[in-house]
């Protein structure tokens, strides 16, 4: 036993599951489940169940290298997996902020072995303090079900919505603290979450960030920690879709200003909440499910934030933006009135994407100058009268409101001389091909390339992009087909290489490019395939992944797929060129059907305006008997 009577774990005793050996592996669950098939030698279980089963972290790290399939096990997966094997799932989260704590010089040691505190220290002196957020973003991972993570790229867009005026900042639902953590510059920050290991989790992220701060465990509508405090903003993620939120106890609550909420309306719960926690003038912004907007059983209280000039703007986000849920969401932003004049006439409505993300907070910052203002950027955003909105729906949600990109008549001409350009390059582009035979190639897997030395793989792990330094790709880059826009400090960063074969998996969708220019980042979640041109062509390795994303036909099974298991055609070097210019075709090809596409549109629209109008007609001579 060690100094406080708890018993020591060594090497020998750390336990891992099926799941713990794949991530070790850098491979998928199946793969584990085939190598157990296949291997004799694989180790036997040592507990769990016949279902769940658990093996010895020593006997699996050793057999790993003798198949070749790792060299050693990093320090930091070592000490991940003695903090694993020392409690079950459900104290995970508390072993975990314990060790984060001990790694910042604070608490002793009661669930975390020493060994792993000793090598939890041992990395940090190597590391710094990428050890502390290593444990922070693999407890995100492992828990990724069942925690609701708002995605970095949206909380500092809320936190920019925000403002930088912001001085004080709550955040009654703040789960792992991104969204507080998000809050820069503020002077001091203030967080309440349900369980008490989250709250510590967040705490720590906030130390991390420098933002001075508090975070108090409770649940925020039952319980409310800071039941007297009045803070400049209030951001917030909260529970989607929850039905024990506390109606039957809260019907008296003073903070239904706005009306009670439904009981099947716990979102609205939380807007008013926020709302409480406001100085007058303050905002809130709520990240919220879309149906949120529109359900009927919520009319009435969103007709009085309306009426009264709380709900201030609404932006849609799809749902390929946020994850997770797969559902459509919005940021409401919400004003607490003040006896600054009579309440706004209008509300912004707006669609956003990481892409348009600075342009919104462009119009934003514009109607907080003169909220009267009337603003129409079709396609973007609408200032939309209240008078429109309180209808007997009272319907907030964007797309209702915000019109397409707007085209004029007079633009044809030049629309059209674009178009058949277009067309023209288009029909040059189209690939071609020839019957091959149906032969059946010989296969490799990736993992078997990166075995031999065919080429190098690193998948990246969650990390947040801070908005300086060098640009970064991320997963929203590669599914959309456009360049980075985002940017992130390089310290301890993977820099990429022209060459490099980035693979991104989000939503049901996969996406893997070659990277053509230098200075890029690898972005948080992206797999990097580093190919040695002497032995395997980029083109060639990216085209047959994005294939194997095809066959697999669904998104769950997309979902599942493992870059490490996938396989590639066994063929000489030249041939994987001949492929790989084919596939580089097919890329272009498919860039610019998407251009055309959207020039396509733009032409519908604009000579049907002129037909419309007058101001376009069919020429003469056409349509006559």
């Amino acid at each position: 036993m060690d100094g406080d009577g708890r018993p020591e774990m060594t090497d020998d005793e750390a336990t891992v599951t099926a799941a713990d050996i794949a991530r070790i592996a850098g491979v998928g669950r199946a793969a584990v489940s085939n190598w157990r098939r296949r291997y004799a030698d694989f180790p036997e279980p040592v507990g769990g169940t016949a279902s769940s089963p658990t093996f010895s972290l020593k006997e699996i790290e050793e057999w790993l290298r003798l198949q070749g399939k790792v060299q050693a096990l990093p320090l930091r997966e070592r000490a991940w997996q003695q903090i694993r094997a020392a409690t079950d799932d459900l104290r995970l989260g508390e072993a975990v902020a314990e060790a984060a704590e001990l790694l910042c010089g604070k608490g002793t040691p009661r669930l975390v072995p020493q060994q792993a505190v000793e090598l939890l220290k041992e990395y940090r002196e190597q590391s710094g303090e990428e050890a502390v957020r290593f444990l922070l973003d693999r407890y995100a991972e492992v828990h990724s079900r069942r925690l609701a993570e708002t995605p970095p790229e949206v909380a500092e867009f809320m936190a920019r919505l925000a403002g930088p005026g912001v001085r004080t900042v709550l955040d009654p639902a703040c789960g792992l603290g991104i969204l507080l953590s998000a809050m820069k510059g503020v002077e001091h920050a203030y967080g309440q979450e349900i369980e008490e290991a989250l709250a510590r989790i967040a705490k720590i992220r906030l130390d991390l960030t420098g933002i001075p701060g508090e975070v108090r465990a409770g649940d925020s509508l039952r319980d409310d920690a800071w039941p007297d405090l009045l803070v400049d903003a209030v951001v917030c993620h909260p529970p989607f879709n929850e039905r024990n939120w506390g109606y039957d106890e809260l019907v008296h609550s003073p903070r239904w200003e706005y009306g009670l909420p439904p009981k099947t309306e716990s979102e609205l719960a939380w807007v008013q909440h926020a709302l409480s926690h406001l100085v007058p003038g303050g905002l809130a912004l709520l990240l919220l499910p879309a149906v949120v907007a529109a359900r009927r059983s919520g009319r009435r209280i969103r007709s009085n934030l309306l009426r009264r000039g709380a709900l201030q703007a609404v932006i849609g986000l799809s749902a390929k933006t946020v994850g997770g849920t797969g559902l459509p969401v919005h940021i409401w932003i919400l004003r607490k009135p003040a006896d600054d004049g009579p309440p706004p006439s209008r509300v912004l409505m707006a669609e956003a994407e990481p892409g348009t993300f600075d342009e919104v907070i462009e119009v934003w910052r514009e109607f907080q100058a003169d909220r009267e203002r009337e603003i129409d950027r079709p396609g973007l955003c609408r200032t939309v009268p209240v008078i429109e909105l309180v209808d007997d729906a009272v319907d907030v949600t964007p797309g209702r409101y915000v019109g397409a990109q707007e085209v004029s008549a007079s633009d044809f001409p030049a629309i059209r001389e674009r178009l058949l350009r277009g067309l023209k390059r288009t029909i040059e582009l189209i690939p071609e091909a020839v019957p091959g035979g149906g032969r059946t190639m010989p296969l490799v897997t990736v993992s078997e390339l990166e075995r031999i030395g065919a080429l190098e793989m690193v998948q990246a792990g969650r990390f947040e992009i801070d908005g300086t330094g060098q640009p970064v790709i991320t997963d929203q880059d590669l599914l959309s087909g456009s360049r980075p826009r985002g940017q992130t400090s390089p310290e301890g960063r993977i820099r990429l290489r022209p060459g490099d074969v980035v693979v991104a998996v989000r939503g049901g969708e996969l996406a893997a490019r070659v990277i053509r220019e230098s200075g890029l980042l690898l972005g948080p979640r992206l797999t990097l395939l580093r190919p040695d041109p002497a032995h395997l062509d980029a083109d060639f390795l990216a085209g047959f992944l994005q294939a194997t994303a095809a066959v697999a036909g669904t998104p769950s099974g997309i979902g599942r797929f493992d870059p490490r298991r996938s396989q590639v055609p066994r063929l000489p070097l030249e041939e994987q060129r001949r492929y790989g210019e084919a596939f580089r075709r097919i890329a272009e090809f498919g860039d610019q059907l998407r251009e055309i596409e959207q020039a396509a549109h733009r032409a519908l629209v604009s000579i049907a305006l002129g037909f419309v109008t007058g101001t376009l007609t069919p020429p003469p001579g056409r349509g006559s008997a």
